[in-house]
């Protein structure tokens, strides 16, 4: 499995950032624009925690299963891999998610005079922080599941 890239994750972000300013531009001088929902930030913070909730969950199951506590429960490899892949599928498409949103509330920026779409902008900017607060969980949860580095790799293996 490979690891998530930040320069992946912000070229994402920057590439729907600029299609989706483009593409409120255009729907606004076509007619109106869609509101952003309420929702987004919210789904996008419970994503955020749930992952922040497993990570920190993991990790000490892993802490107390390496000092080896009696009745420590160990952590799965398949389950601790299925998080991570959640964790890394959330992270990209929080990415996508957090551009759209962040480039439809840079083109609101220049109506905020208008109360309902400063109530627009105000959401796309939730959505865009809780965007980034899943993937900081997702980057979390991946560096608590990774398998410590082998230090004997240019030793040969034993027979």
């Amino acid at each position: 499995m490979k690891q998530l890239r930040l320069k992946v994750l912000t070229g994402l972000f920057l590439v729907a950032g600029i299609l989706s300013w483009g593409a409120a531009r255009l729907w606004d001088s076509v007619g109106t624009l869609p509101s952003v929902p309420l929702a987004a930030p919210i789904v996008l913070a419970v994503i955020a925690v749930v992952l922040t909730a497993t990570a920190l969950s993991l990790r000490a199951r892993l802490k107390a299963q390496r000092e080896r506590r009696p009745g420590a429960k160990g952590v799965e490899p398949l389950m601790a891999a299925r998080a991570v892949v959640f964790g890394q599928a959330s992270a990209l498409v929080a990415a996508l998610v957090a551009g759209m949103y962040g480039g439809v509330g840079v083109f609101l920026l220049g109506s905020l005079d208008i109360p309902a779409r400063r109530d627009q902008a105000l959401y796309a900017a939730c959505s865009v922080a809780a965007g980034i607060a899943v993937i900081a969980a997702a980057l979390f949860l991946e560096r608590v599941c990774k398998l410590p580095e082998d230090d004997d790799k240019d030793r040969a293996p034993a027979a």
